[in-house]
């Protein structure tokens, strides 16, 4: 047996030297002498000591298992085998060792010695059991020896290997997988806030408490990440493994087969942006495959940055194109404010609890109106809608709304998988029908205590029947009361017809509107020819202006800059533009205009500011050039390029009337003025994609933020929507140091954001007025799609990227004096579905911003302007009729914005504070006031001479900028479905889905009566707004 061991391959001397076969010498070689020499038979043999025979016998062996089963992710657990086993090999020959030495002396039994080897090994040393000879003395001191040795080495690998395994993330277990449910989230590199927002949303919903959230992305774990993912809240629920989603062995470990859904997203804040777009090219779209490849049955949600990969992934149960959205959302705020705001709010999960504690009532109102969402049921089960059936979709519309304080916005047929917005009055509610709602909260939650009607031939008149008939829109979470026309319970014989106000407020009676009628009177719906446009006969034109109108037909623009984009009916050219006619800045032979003030736009101007000229920026144009836009009412659009575009792009826009593009950046001022920025009312601010790489993450704003706060202080009164990358900087957006009312916005966005807000920002002014937005915000319509898998589409539908026959789309109308008589926004309601059959949403409303007491205070001790505090007392005497007044002012509705009360102001009525004080104020202060006076208005008037020099250098007329007032004094906001009982106000905004006029347009109708009947409704209409 020597021999053949001695014959191993190998250095004889590696194989003589190694433990085991010292091991094996030393209990097999004095079994071979006894057998030869008799006499040796009592002599002791360490039979024990085979253990370590057996330890290494059963490592192969478990390594050879291990090889037959094929299983690779074993580490772990074979050193975990070793440790223990080399720990129960060193109890077991110092308990054999010294029970058999210590015969000679106490004659220990193996259980004591057993118990002193685990006493001494574990450092706890009692006392009670010591060896008494010096063989076992010697014994225990070369076990301990080797105790030293061998242990910390395999506690370093053991430790080691944790570590890595903790990097890893390791692996999901598959009997979880199997009895609990989960998600995978697929990232190329995570950052704290992307995570924060996706937990937030995805855990906001109660039906997705138990689900596991999976991470698989193949960076580390960062520092900020891990501190986060350690907190008990997500530490039980959020597993995060280091792999790669195109490896099937993470796949595998993430249970990728058994996920609920995989959620895929681009990585929009590389250190390079074009390393970005490239990465989002290739492996987005390799993911997607990947997944769909291994799990073919797991739902699949992708997020990509450019529309033209969008038809790579259609195969996903759901994607959202940035840009697309981006760009359309854009759009829709040059001709709806806010409409940023409206959509961000909307796929935000909230409670509508924000702001509640706030002193101001715009904050209290705003943020209990930002917890409306859409949500979605079956006709048949719901009792918000379910005695509409068989009525018109408006009058289910308007009486819900009456009634619960819900606003119907949608439905879609069983039939049909098509959402319709509005379908109209011609539409008839089936009891299959799915409705899709904006409330506080679902039906499902909502405690209502239905009552039968006791008769079911009610009439339907007026805005309420009887007080009686206002039992549960209260009870929804905050909304307020409905009680809107108590004074008129009985519905009037000839309130089909509009009575108009009578003059200075006679009359006993508020004029009626028009009750909604159950289904539809084909002969007070007013038709639309989409083939001709109404306004085309009404004036003459001159023959610049007649000839341009003459050339726009409608239709779907021949040339799409990439695949996959909806196909829209727009305005558009009889024969598309030259190339060289759509360069604003350059005449070429078919015109010598360089400048848009020569080009003589009647209406004002929308610039936006881009990079390049990329395929998304083809979806800002759609929607402004579409069929539904009445052609007066069109805006020129001018495009600020750094980068000129390329022939395909500009092959896409030659067809659009009045688009043009020009060479230039918003950072000179030359170019600004060339592209018309003195003409313009709104200036869009994309975010560069070269200026989203930087070494600091929020840093990558800063070029953009300085560059509008410029522009925001060279031309005060212009509307300037800026993109951003992150939206905690739209807290540096306008700016200001010293004031005050920001401050305090900013301490109550903390506030917000302690109590677990999703949408702790949503109280800075620049995002409230739709001033700035960050393509981030729309994050959560990916995560809230998995719950309400109708989210995209209707958001889609809003902002004009899909139109479906029949469905509506997302418009403004403006209040002005002459609708005050209507007074709320539920008898508003009540004359828009009756009329003309629109259904509003929502208002953007502007307000005029005065400073609080506290707040005025501190800003006059700024200013260095004293009040003797002898007189406090009647100040703030003087300051209580101050507020009455103010308060008395507001409610009234009288136009806030038309009389702007600037800084300027403030510092005059500080002043008028300080000359009605007992004691007048020294010479010293008013110095320093005149002072400060002065360099305000020197500041302005330089800033002044500067633009106005430049337009002379230029060669433009002067006359065209003037010095318009600062909007400082304002804040806008806005109010989804506010409750009915609502106060219209001079100015207000209001969001309508207006049916499409497709649906309206009969068939037996000849074409001159429908021209005259539109162009009589299109009489009241000017060019600059819609009036009610």
């Amino acid at each position: 047996m020597l021999l053949t061991y001695l014959s191993y391959k190998g250095n004889i001397w590696e194989q003589i030297f190694q433990v085991s076969f010292l091991l094996e010498m030393i209990n097999t070689v004095p079994f071979i002498i006894t057998i030869f020499w008799p006499p040796l038979r009592n002599i002791f043999v360490p039979v024990f000591l085979n253990c370590w025979l057996a330890k290494c016998a059963l490592e192969n062996m478990i390594n050879d298992l291990h090889r037959a089963i094929q299983r690779t992710h074993s580490a772990m657990f074979n050193q975990v085998l070793i440790l223990i086993c080399t720990l129960l090999c060193l109890v077991f020959t110092g308990a054999c060792g010294i029970q058999h030495l210590e015969r000679a002396g106490k004659n220990l039994s193996l259980f004591d010695a057993l118990y002193f080897c685990i006493v001494t090994f574990s450092t706890v040393g009692y006392g009670d059991v010591t060896p008494q000879i010096w063989p076992s003395q010697l014994l225990v001191v070369i076990m301990i020896c080797v105790a030293l040795v061998v242990l910390p080495l395999q506690f370093e690998e053991l430790a080691y290997l944790w570590m890595e395994r903790q990097k890893s993330g390791g692996n999901y277990s598959r009997h979880r997988a199997q009895t609990e449910k989960h998600v995978v989230l697929c990232v190329s590199s995570i950052k704290i806030d992307l995570l924060m927002d996706f937990l937030n949303e995805f855990y906001a919903h109660p039906r997705l408490q138990d689900y596991y959230v999976v991470i698989l992305c193949p960076t580390e774990m960062d520092i900020q990440v891990r501190r986060v993912l350690q907190i008990p809240l997500w530490s039980q629920r959020v597993i995060y493994l280091q792999g790669s989603a195109l490896k099937d062995q993470d796949l595998m470990r993430a249970k990728m087969d058994d996920a609920e859904a995989c959620f895929i997203l681009s990585s929009r804040n590389e250190v390079d942006r074009t390393a970005a777009v490239y990465h989002q090219k290739s492996m987005t779209i390799l993911r997607a495959w990947a997944v769909k490849d291994f799990a073919p049955n797991c739902p699949l949600y992708v997020q990509i940055l450019k529309p033209e990969n969008k038809f790579h992934v259609k195969f996903a149960d759901q994607v959202v194109c940035e840009e697309e959205f981006k760009y359309a959302m854009l759009a829709l705020n040059c001709v709806c404010p806010a409409t940023s705001t409206l959509v961000t709010l909307l796929v935000h999960t909230s409670r509508g609890q924000e702001g509640q504690m706030s002193p101001e009532q715009w904050q209290k109102i705003y943020g209990r109106c930002s917890g409306n969402e859409v949500y979605h049921i079956r006709l048949c089960d719901s009792k918000f809608f379910g005695e509409y059936d068989g009525k018109s979709f408006t009058y289910a519309s308007f009486h819900a709304h009456k009634k619960y304080g819900v606003c119907l916005i949608g439905v879609k047929r069983e039939d049909n998988k098509s959402i319709l917005l509005n379908p109209g009055p011609r539409h008839i509610m089936a009891s299959t029908d799915t409705c899709y709602y904006i409330n506080i909260t679902k039906e499902e939650n909502s405690a209502f205590i239905f009552k039968q009607e006791e008769s079911k031939g009610v009439p339907v008149g007026g805005l309420y029947d009887a007080p009686s008939r206002l039992p549960v829109h209260s009870i929804i979470a905050s909304m307020g009361t409905v009680a809107m026309d108590l004074q008129n319970p009985e519905p009037a014989e000839n309130s089909c017809k509009l009575a108009l106000p009578t003059e200075n407020g006679g009359g006993s009676r508020r004029p009626s509107i028009a009750p909604v009628l159950e289904l539809a009177d084909s002969s007070a719906i007013l038709p639309c020819d989409l083939l001709t446009d109404p306004l085309e006969d009404e004036t003459p034109h001159s023959e610049e202006e007649g000839f341009l109108v003459q050339e726009y037909v409608k239709g779907y623009p021949p040339n799409s800059p990439y695949i996959g984009s909806s196909p829209t009916l727009c305005h558009l050219l009889q024969q598309k533009a030259p190339f060289c006619c759509l360069r604003l800045d350059k005449g070429c032979k078919h015109n010598s205009f360089e400048d848009a003030k020569a080009y003589g736009f009647k209406n004002k101007l929308i610039i936006v500011s881009a990079e390049t000229a990329g395929n998304g920026l083809y979806n800002f144009i759609v929607p402004l050039r579409a069929y539904y836009r009445p052609r007066k009412e069109l805006n020129p659009i001018v495009l600020l390029l750094d980068n000129p575009p390329d022939n395909h792009f500009l092959e896409a826009i030659c067809w659009f009337p009045m688009v043009y593009y020009m060479a230039g950046t918003i950072d000179n001022l030359d170019n600004l003025l060339q592209c018309g920025i003195i003409y313009a009312d709104n200036l869009v601010v994309v975010d560069k994609e070269s200026t989203m790489s930087a070494e600091e993450d929020y840093m990558a704003d800063a070029k953009t933020i300085v560059n509008v706060q410029t522009m925001f202080r060279l031309f005060p009164s212009l509307s300037i929507i800026t993109e951003l990358t992150h939206p905690s900087n739209m807290r540096f957006m306008q700016f200001r140091a010293k004031d005050c009312y920001s401050l305090a916005l900013s301490k109550l966005e903390k506030i917000e954001r302690d109590k677990g807000s999703n949408l702790a920002f949503m109280f800075r002014l620049p995002f409230a007025a739709g001033r700035v937005f960050s393509i981030s915000m729309l994050d959560t319509l990916l995560y809230q799609s998995f719950v309400k898998d109708y989210m995209i589409a209707i958001a889609r539908l809003l902002l004009g990227l899909d139109t479906t026959p029949g469905s509506g789309y997302l418009c403004a109308i403006k209040v002005t004096e002459e609708d005050l008589w209507i007074r709320t926004y539920g008898r508003l309601f009540q004359k828009l579905c009756s009329s003309s059959a629109e259904i509003p949403i929502g208002i953007y409303r502007t307000e005029s911003h005065m400073f609080s007491s506290s707040e005025m205070v501190f800003f006059i001790l700024q200013s260095q302007v004293s009040i003797n505090v002898d007189d406090c007392d009647d100040t703030r005497d003087r300051r209580e009729s101050w507020k009455e007044k103010t308060a008395h002012r507001n409610s009234t509705g009288s136009d806030q914005s038309e009389h702007p009360l600037l800084r300027k102001k403030s510092m005059q009525w500080a002043r008028r504070l300080s000359r009605k004080s007992a004691k007048p104020p020294s010479r010293t202060e008013r110095i320093t006031q005149q002072r400060l006076n002065l360099y305000r208005r020197s500041e302005r008037q330089e800033l002044s001479e500067l633009v106005k020099n430049r337009m002379k250098h230029l060669g433009l007329p002067t006359a065209g900028y003037d010095e318009m007032n600062d909007h400082q004094n304002t804040l806008s906001y806005v109010l989804i479905n506010p409750p009915p009982d609502t106060i219209l106000e001079l100015n207000d905004i209001v969001y309508i889905i207006r049916s499409d006029p497709l649906a309206h347009m009969p068939e037996d109708l000849p074409s001159g009566q429908t021209g005259a009947r539109m162009r009589q409704d299109y009489s009241s209409e000017t060019r600059d707004e819609t009036h009610l």
